[in-house]
């Protein structure tokens, strides 16, 4: 089990993002090079695979567990065994499965919403964006939740 990620509030107003599919952020975006940084991480996360997603925009990357590395509850992927992916280098931003305390706690401190599909009740509330990286600091920030979210999906938090 994790410890429960505590975090600061998020430097700023929110960034516009589109409110119906595809979801994307609009403004305040990542950086590509730190958008390149958080994948490298990603991608070496325990049992990730990266693929195209399934379900986002063409060109988002997927971080995908290897079938042996999934043990977390059916609300932690997106579809199939993704568990996250990052939005394309124009926009920076990710989707990533939550634990709905994390959830809030990312919402509340400005560092992302949930999914407008979720807030439907059409795909679970644990559905979020995070928005991309402004600097290294934010890095830091984004890199955790998505190591919390990678916790989700292999029953590890």
């Amino acid at each position: 089990m994790t410890e429960p990620l505590e975090l600061p509030v998020r430097p700023g107003p929110r960034p516009h993002s589109t409110a119906t599919n595809p979801h994307v952020q609009l403004d305040q975006n990542a950086p590509p090079e730190l958008q390149e940084r958080l994948f490298e991480r990603a991608r070496e996360l325990s049992g990730v695979r990266v693929e195209p997603s399934m379900i986002s925009v063409p060109g988002a990357r997927a971080f995908v567990l290897a079938e042996e590395a999934v043990a977390g509850p059916v609300e932690a992927f997106m579809i199939g065994r993704e568990f996250a992916h990052l939005h394309p280098t124009a926009d920076g931003s990710l989707h990533m499965m939550l634990p709905l305390d994390l959830a809030r706690s990312v919402e509340e401190q400005g560092w992302g919403e949930q999914h407008p599909v979720a807030r439907m009740g059409l795909i679970p509330p644990t559905a979020m964006m995070v928005y991309g990286p402004r600097d290294g600091n934010e890095l830091e920030i984004v890199w955790d939740v998505l190591r919390a979210s990678h916790a989700f999906a292999t029953g590890a938090s």
